[in-house]
């Protein structure tokens, strides 16, 4: 018995003194196992208790348990303080220096599409109109069928149009937002839809999500000379300068007649037409889809690219820098 409890104790001095000068979390590690492991010191004592007898064992037992307490709460304490001095030592190697110089501060800005957006919104709504917003994940129902777009038209095919099941697609043009509103709203109504448009197509003039600006009228008097004329003083007033553009005589299932819009537009050293949209008077089936009377009213209606306009605007030759975010682009605007 005295033995055990001799060789115990010796056991507690040399674990007491190599956790004491323990360098680190490490070398605690290492000393707990090596002596209170699986193959420890102690254990190994532990093991032996069935050598003696019956009376004895209890005694030791209790002994050799109290020891081992002593060892762990050793290890805890310094444990803990190896823990708390290699913080101080991180801390110590992170620490900022105050006096040093500052790294400055950027300022950030509106992209280019929202400030041509915010500009088109200006100038329609002091023209009396009102800006509509709708779901960018639309039915075919509003975004073909109500437009007087028929089952077999190319729009339709999931080679230009992304599908997420047979009747819920991400709307093409923001013209579904129209048939929404003459749901809603009774004539005479003036409106603009904003907003983002999907289709498959990526070039320099084309990307596959994009930004467009429809504008609609519905009035008892209204004809094409007056949406002629509406787009005149829209393209006049924001380019603020002269600026070469014209209408050429197009075909929209959903405008009957219907013509698209081109402004000239500098690419390097050459000049290009570049076409800005289409437009034209609402074509009667689609007002009577939404319960209009096209005998008694007429819809004029436009649907511009806003990057096509930011494009000539800022002189952007390649759509795709728009959506790249490359900082030092950006940041010229």
């Amino acid at each position: 018995m005295k033995s055990s409890l001799d060789n115990a104790d010796q056991i507690l001095k040399e674990a007491a003194n190599a956790v004491n000068t323990a360098p680190d979390i490490h070398a605690i590690d290492i000393i707990k196992s090596t002596y209170l492991g699986k193959k420890g010191k102690l254990t190994d004592i532990l093991r032996k208790l069935g050598g003696l007898s019956e009376e004895e064992r209890p005694k030791v037992g209790q002994e050799i348990n109290l020891i081992k307490e002593k060892i762990v709460n050793i290890i805890n304490e310094r444990s803990q303080i190896l823990k708390l001095a290699e913080i101080e030592a991180n801390l110590q190697q992170e620490s900022i220096d105050v006096t040093l110089p500052s790294r400055g501060q950027a300022f950030g800005s509106n992209h280019p599409i929202t400030k041509v957006q915010r500009m088109l919104e200006d100038f329609f709504i002091k023209m009396g109109f009102t800006v509509v917003e709708g779901p960018e994940v639309e039915t075919e129902f509003y975004n073909f069928t109500a437009l007087n777009i028929p089952e077999h038209h190319p729009a339709r095919t999931a080679h230009d149009t992304f599908y997420f099941h047979d009747d819920t697609i991400l709307r093409t043009q923001t013209s579904s937002l129209q048939i929404r509103s003459m749901e809603k709203m009774k004539p005479p109504l003036r409106i603009i839809c904003p907003g983002k448009a999907f289709r498959r197509d990526n070039d320099a003039t084309h990307a596959p999500m994009f930004h467009q600006l429809e504008m609609l009228m519905v009035d008892e008097s209204v004809n094409f000379a007056n949406l002629k004329w509406l787009i005149s003083k829209f393209i006049e007033s924001f380019f603020k300068e002269k600026i070469e553009y014209r209408f050429r005589p197009s075909y929209f299932p959903f405008t009957e007649p219907s013509a698209e819009v081109d402004v000239k537009w500098k690419v390097g050293d050459s000049w290009r037409w570049l076409e800005l949209g289409g437009c034209g008077v609402v074509h009667p089936h689609v007002l009577e889809t939404v319960g209009i009377d096209p005998k008694r009213f007429r819809g004029l209606a436009f649907g511009f690219g806003i990057d096509r306009l930011a494009m000539i605007y800022y002189g952007i030759d390649d759509i795709r820098l728009l959506f790249e975010n490359d900082l030092e682009f950006l940041e010229q605007f």
